[in-house]
């Protein structure tokens, strides 16, 4: 394809559960003739899908690729399987009407399914010789599941979009029965060839097959790393990513939906502190690459798709202000050593245990004695991170304990008081900020409480920071 004058835009997995409501707003709505085009789509599998085939990504509960894993017999990651392609059945015909189109879905998922199903059989037939080890290809079969959800999804739109009379053409970046081993830049530039986004409808798989291996890096958050990709070699005019919100100050249901604001325009590196807080806008990675490639981002709700949403640029802030306030579930990892006073490495050892446990770091704090670890993991995890500790330092106190971290965040915070004000609102809540940080760059202040109540705090911080932010608080000479 050449590049022109089009948006690339995503959806995500939990709207695309309701693809038939934005078939009527988002992707035809007011739209005639070739108004309808100029749009490529990258969609996410449907809601609970990729959950079913890899594992629920909060609750950790194994889907395929887990009981595949560690299978003790065939029967746990068949049933899985089964499971998959029953859910994938019910999410089709939950979007679909015409019964050809339902039984064309049917086929597609049979086919998926059960090719992946001979592909794990061969597997496991072949490394049952000594000579091959199936730890070696978990990565790849964590990759051909994981494309399953996304291909289902791109066939069952296109479908649904050819129904409504739009010229949707179907784009498999997936790999499937695919001999070629090629980057991620040639799979996508090789699917796109031919294609006119200005006179059709691209509906593309979120998942990409390459040589590189999107999850080896970015696990879960391989969609947003395509769609980037595909927006920056196509010389997009846009990206746009549509979610099942507003960005906005808070979550409404904490604060209230009269007391949130919609943020209309932010910048990457307020985009970079929510990835850090599990509230993610975009990946890291991915909003890296439309910055290279001068490619706007905007963050719009998918079914309001008359509004503009929120901007994300690297513009700075008209004025010093609090622009959202958010939080998350955390462990303190807590390390306690008398003879760390003085004495180099303790941090380095640190964190390679908790690099080889694949244990997230939101943030840190450490004095003479004492480094502690705000992280994002299970308490399973933590363990196993402790005993590590334990044999390190054996004359260490390790401890881990569940808290919580709520965070003002802007992109500039210079003059407000943001610290002082916050713990004060906290305190008047009825509550005690266990610690409390501002780093130099002014863009996030973090406060640590009890995880009982990081809801209340954050509605208490909304109020004080955004809501009853009326004015610039002098800074004290």
């Amino acid at each position: 394809m050449t590049t022109g004058n089009h948006t690339v835009e995503k959806i995500g997995g939990t709207s695309m559960s309701r693809v038939n409501e934005l078939r009527d707003t988002l992707f035809i709505g007011d739209r005639e003739r070739d108004d309808l085009y100029g749009r490529v789509f990258v969609v996410s599998a449907f809601g609970g899908i990729t959950d079913l085939l890899l594992e629920h990504k909060k609750s950790g509960e194994p889907g395929v690729y887990a009981q595949f894993s560690n299978a003790d017999n065939d029967r746990g990651w068949h049933e899985a399987l089964d499971r998959v392609a029953k859910a994938m059945e019910e999410a089709h015909r939950e979007v679909l009407t015409h019964p050809g189109d339902v039984e064309q879905a049917h086929v597609f998922v049979r086919d998926r399914i059960e090719g992946a199903r001979n592909c794990l059989i061969d597997l496991q037939r072949l490394c049952s010789y000594g000579h091959f080890r199936l730890s070696e290809h978990m990565l790849q079969i964590r990759e051909l599941l994981s494309g399953l959800g996304e291909a289902h999804s791109a066939f069952v739109t296109t479908l649904l979009l050819q129904r409504a009379g739009v010229s949707a053409r179907l784009v498999d970046l997936s790999g499937w029965r695919d001999e070629g081993d090629v980057s991620l830049e040639e799979r996508i530039m090789s699917a796109m060839e031919g294609v006119d986004p200005m006179a059709e409808m691209p509906i593309v798989t979120g998942y990409a097959q390459c040589a590189e291996g999107l999850m080896r890096e970015f696990d879960r958050g391989y969609s947003e790393v395509t769609f980037s990709k595909l927006a920056a070699l196509t010389g997009a005019r846009e990206a746009i990513i549509h979610k099942e919100f507003h960005l906005s100050s808070a979550d409404p249901n904490l604060v209230g939906a009269d007391a949130v604001r919609k943020l209309g325009r932010t910048n990457y590196d307020v985009a970079d502190q929510l990835s850090n807080l599990g509230m993610e806008a975009i990946h890291p990675k991915a909003a890296k690459t439309l910055r290279q490639a001068d490619v706007p981002l905007r963050v719009t709700n998918a079914f309001e798709p008359g509004d503009p949403g929120t901007l994300i640029d690297d513009q700075p802030a008209d004025a010093p202000a609090v622009e959202i306030v958010t939080g998350l579930d955390i462990v303190a990892l807590e390390v306690f050593e008398q003879d760390m006073v003085g004495v180099k490495g303790y941090d380095a050892a640190i964190l390679d245990v908790l690099t080889r446990h694949n244990v997230r770091i939101v943030s840190k704090v450490s004095n003479a004695n004492t480094i502690t670890h705000y992280v994002d993991a299970s308490l399973k995890a933590m363990r196993r991170v402790e005993r590590d500790l334990n044999k390190l330092y054996p004359s260490a106190r390790v401890s881990s304990r569940t808290l919580a971290m709520a965070s003002a965040v802007g992109r500039d915070l210079n003059g407000l008081s943001v610290l002082t004000r916050g713990l004060q609102a906290i305190a008047e809540a009825g509550f005690e900020a266990i610690g409390a940080s501002q780093g130099p760059r002014n863009v996030d202040v973090q406060f640590i409480l009890e995880r009982e109540h990081l809801k209340p705090a954050i509605k208490a911080l909304h109020g004080a920071l955004v809501e009853g932010d009326a004015k610039v608080f002098p800074l004290v000479a």
